[in-house]
């Protein structure tokens, strides 16, 4: 599995290197604070150092990683959390007493009746303590990672769902230019053939609605009120060549002057109505819009034709997706016996495009990571203000009770965590300079919004 692969070979190493190094520093600091200069002292020293380094920083690493692999952060949060208490007390409580055997009762020559005595008692509690910090520093970095990594994929899905339904809604909107252009020059052919002057008239409303439609068709969403005198319009158009033979009822006021409709729904609809239904003087359609219920309705007699053209599909299809990718209300169609109605919702809430949601999301992105930036300023303060008070009692006790040095443990752990906490709390990467990772990101940005326009282009 690839998990495994992951904790065997990259923990493994990475965190073997680290040890390694960890120790050899910690073992020159011990050789120079006690004038150990000899090969033999050095060594010595070294191998205390490492005996610690390994036991407990490179044990809990795999012991981290392990948890890691069979327990995700993100999914199984609790159920890590519970382990990893568990199995961090298991592993640190034996180990550091038995790493404290080797040194006090091995190396030292102290009596084993003494181990658990005096303030040896109190050494191996401190020595448990601070490894239970070291832990909990470790699970908190593991766990932050996985949850970056997390919010990074959550963060590319979601902008790829953006993408995608930005582009959908564009392919959908510019159906409605070539789709409705090529239906007018149909119907204005046959006028032509049938009644040369009323063709002329269908013209010049043909104009007027054609430019309703190049100012609308790029719109998202449009009135209630400007789609019905839309309507009116392109009935006026209809009825040039229909005449008597067609009959439209439609609302003169609208309940709601901010409800709103995808554009050029109803003259989809109204064309739909024509192109399927038979229209004759002695068999007139009958087309009525009106209001219920939060929706515009379309509804005609249905007499539908013997034999109906080929149809693209664009119609009533169109405004169906339309619909689906701006609200969670869908377009009803109900057809009976004699008759056949649509329903359109109006949409009376605040509607986000797929463009709008995206930056929605980019800029919430933005305010919460200024948030995070200013929460780990002011916990990089914190743990500076408890180091600087923490330590210097820590060296008191240290003096007051043993001549070992013990404090030096604390003191470089914890004072490489405050200036891990300080690189991270001001976007400091070591060898690659202040914001590195902002820097890369929108370095990842604008090679991506390159590939789209090569895509697209």
């Amino acid at each position: 599995m690839e998990t495994k692969k992951v904790f065997t070979i990259r923990n493994f190493k990475s965190g073997f290197i680290l040890c390694l190094k960890i120790s050899l520093i910690l073992g020159i600091v011990f050789a120079i604070l006690y004038r150990q200069y000899s090969v033999e002292n050095f060594l010595l020293s070294l191998g205390i150092s490492a005996m610690y380094t390994f036991g407990i920083g490179f044990g809990l690493n795999l012991l981290n990683a392990y948890l890691s692999s069979r327990w995700d952060w993100v999914k199984q949060t609790n159920a890590r959390v519970a382990v990893g208490i568990i199995g961090t007390l298991v592993y640190i409580v034996p180990v550091v007493l038995g790493i404290n055997y080797v040194l006090f009762v091995g190396i030292q020559d102290l009596d084993p009746s003494k181990f658990f005595s005096g303030n040896f008692f109190w050494i191996h509690i401190f020595y448990i303590i601070l490894s239970l910090a070291v832990a909990t520093f470790m699970h908190a970095r593991d766990f932050m990672r996985n949850w970056k990594a997390a919010l990074g994929k959550e963060t590319k899905i979601q902008k790829v769902i953006a993408g995608t339904a930005s582009a959908q809604f564009d392919a959908l909107k510019n159906q409605l230019d070539p789709h409705f252009l090529f239906n007018s020059l149909n119907v204005l052919t046959s006028l032509i053939d049938e009644d040369p002057n009323n063709a002329q008239k269908f013209t010049t409303s043909l104009s007027k609605v054609y430019r309703y439609v190049l100012e609308q068709k790029n719109k998202d969403l449009v009135t209630v009120e400007d789609e019905l005198n839309f309507a009116r319009t392109y009935m006026s158009l209809l009825k040039n060549r229909f005449e008597d033979s067609i009959i439209f009822e439609i609302p003169d006021n609208v309940s709601n002057p901010d409800a709103k409709v995808v554009p050029l729904s109803l003259q989809l609809l109204l064309e739909n109505a024509v192109k399927h239904n038979t229209v004759a003087a002695n068999k007139p359609l009958h087309i009525k819009i009106y209001e219920t219920e939060n929706s515009l309705v379309v509804e005609n007699n249905l007499q539908p034709k013997q034999v109906v053209k080929k149809s693209s599909g664009v119609g009533l299809a169109n405004i169906v997706q339309r619909y689906a990718l701006l609200t969670k209300r869908e377009m009803t169609i109900e057809e009976t016996s004699k008759k056949f109605r649509v329903s359109i919702p109006m949409l009376t809430k605040q509607v986000s495009t797929a463009l709008e949601i995206q930056q929605d999301y980019i800029e919430d992105k933005r305010y919460f990571r200024a948030k995070e930036r200013v929460k780990k300023v002011k916990e990089f303060y914190g743990n500076l203000t408890s180091y600087l008070i923490v330590i210097p009692v820590l060296a008191y006790i240290n003096y007051q009770t043993t001549d070992f040095p013990w404090v030096i443990f604390p003191a470089l752990g914890w004072g490489f965590g405050v200036l891990a906490h300080y690189l991270e709390a001001t976007d400091r990467t070591p060898f690659l300079g202040r914001n590195w990772e902002e820097r890369k990101i929108n370095e990842l940005m604008q090679e991506d919004e390159k590939e789209k326009k090569q895509m697209y282009s």
